[in-house]
């Protein structure tokens, strides 16, 4: 069974930078949209970024020039460059995508999520 799998969450300082990956964990035709949402403790899951295959990309106001979503569709990976982090930048970060395994049709998956905590 395909699942995605995030890596590269942890603790940063106010300032640093982090760089998440996402990719498929079995074999897969193609990846469509690939994004990145993220929920901090007692608040809803929002999007924070996301990607069309042809590269076009969408940010929330609150990463923009901070934060960069890109992909490889060689390695149907996405990945999200996190830079001048801010704790309010502090949530689980999880990864979302639609997949076709068979090659005809899509279905939306979800990671497990990777915590990313941002200190002052």
């Amino acid at each position: 069974q395909v699942q995605l799998v995030e890596s590269g969450g942890g603790l940063v300082q106010a300032g640093g930078s982090l760089r998440l990956s996402c990719a498929p964990s079995g074999s897969i035709a193609r990846a469509n949209a690939m994004g990145w949402y993220r929920q901090a403790p007692g608040k809803q899951r929002v999007l924070v970024a996301a990607i069309s295959r042809g590269g076009t990309t969408n940010y929330t106001d609150s990463v923009k020039g901070r934060f960069t979503i890109s992909r490889d569709n060689a390695k149907n990976t996405v990945y999200l460059q996190m830079n001048s982090l801010k704790p309010e930048d502090t949530a689980v970060y999880y990864c979302n995508a639609e997949l076709s395994v068979s090659g005809v049709r899509y279905y939306n998956y979800w990671g497990q999520g990777t915590q990313v905590t941002v200190s002052s």
